[in-house]
């Protein structure tokens, strides 16, 4: 099981491994972002939280914590040929000022060790605009893997949005430069609508359809087997670098609301796009439920 989590392992890198610290840098405008199982789903959706935050007058001082479940695990949409769940845990601390803060990690049913790693970020949010439309997002990503897996271990974010004045259709984009023994970058595209279809006094409940176009550089490996008629068959090993699309992913979440506790249940849909050495790539999916509640310190 080890020697097939490295092989594993090294082919999310090859798909854009660590995308999920682009997330990181949604948390000020759209943690909606639900991305990959696997990569990208680090954090849970707690965008009416923050719009509420942004959209307020008053200090605030806040802990938000939450627990995400995924029926299946996919590498950039790509199915992996194992059936497991994932498990994020996540607390996150937002300030007035901007700073926010978050302390995850990810637990896989059937890899060895189950617990991959911890990642531990801080931020600075905020509003270009007196309306707060257009919303940004500068972030710093740590990871600590339980094997010592040390090719991507830091992660500088930024990430810049645009959202009508009542915050029912908007768009991100998103960008990570991810260094440690070895460097690449992603860049994450995110279109939302929110819609709400109940609201009532400490209860609502709203659809939030969302798509993201996943991009990275990427070095790609093959081997190619060559036949010359005087050595016979030998096999070329060739390194491709690409700047290209991995993954289209639709989501489909719904949220419930109420008082200070959050819940999502949502599926997702992946459309992996082929890259030069890939073929047969088929569209996958799962469901994702997640349950957040946020604590206001300065109550405490």
């Amino acid at each position: 099981m080890i020697d097939l989590y490295q092989g594993l392992k090294k082919s999310l890198k090859v798909f854009g491994l660590l995308l999920f610290s682009i997330a990181t840098s949604f948390c000020a405008y759209a943690q909606e972002d639900n991305l990959d199982g696997l990569l990208d789903e680090l954090f849970f959706n707690d965008q009416q939280f923050l719009d509420e935050l942004l959209d307020s007058n008053f200090s605030y001082n806040s802990l938000y914590t939450s627990v995400s479940y995924n029926s299946n695990t996919y590498f950039s949409g790509r199915d992996s040929g194992i059936d497991q769940f994932n498990i994020i845990p996540q607390v996150s601390y937002y300030h007035s000022s901007g700073f926010n803060a978050t302390v995850s990690g990810i637990y896989y049913q059937n890899f060895d060790p189950s617990w991959d790693f911890t990642s531990v970020s801080v931020g600075y949010f905020n509003t270009l605009d007196k309306q707060k439309k257009i919303i940004y997002n500068l972030g710093y990503t740590h990871f600590f893997y339980t094997d010592g897996y040390d090719v991507f271990t830091n992660s500088l974010d930024i990430s810049l949005g645009i959202r009508n004045k009542k915050r029912t259709i908007g768009t991100t984009i998103a960008g990570a430069y991810l260094f440690g023994t070895e460097e690449s970058y992603q860049i994450v595209s995110n279109t939302f609508a929110s819609i709400t279809l109940i609201r009532i006094p400490n209860f609502a409940i709203r659809f939030r359809p969302n798509i993201n176009f996943i991009i990275a550089n990427q070095s790609i490996t093959f081997d190619t087997v060559v036949i010359n008629s005087l050595l016979g068959p030998r096999i070329i090993t060739t390194t491709l670098n690409v700047f290209d699309l991995l993954n289209t992913q639709i989501t489909f979440p719904i949220s419930f609301s109420t008082n200070s506790w959050d819940f999502e249940l949502g599926y997702n849909l992946n459309l992996p796009k082929a890259l030069s050495n890939e073929t047969d790539l088929t569209t996958t999916g799962f469901f994702n439920f997640s349950v957040g509640y946020m604590f206001d310190l300065n109550n405490k």
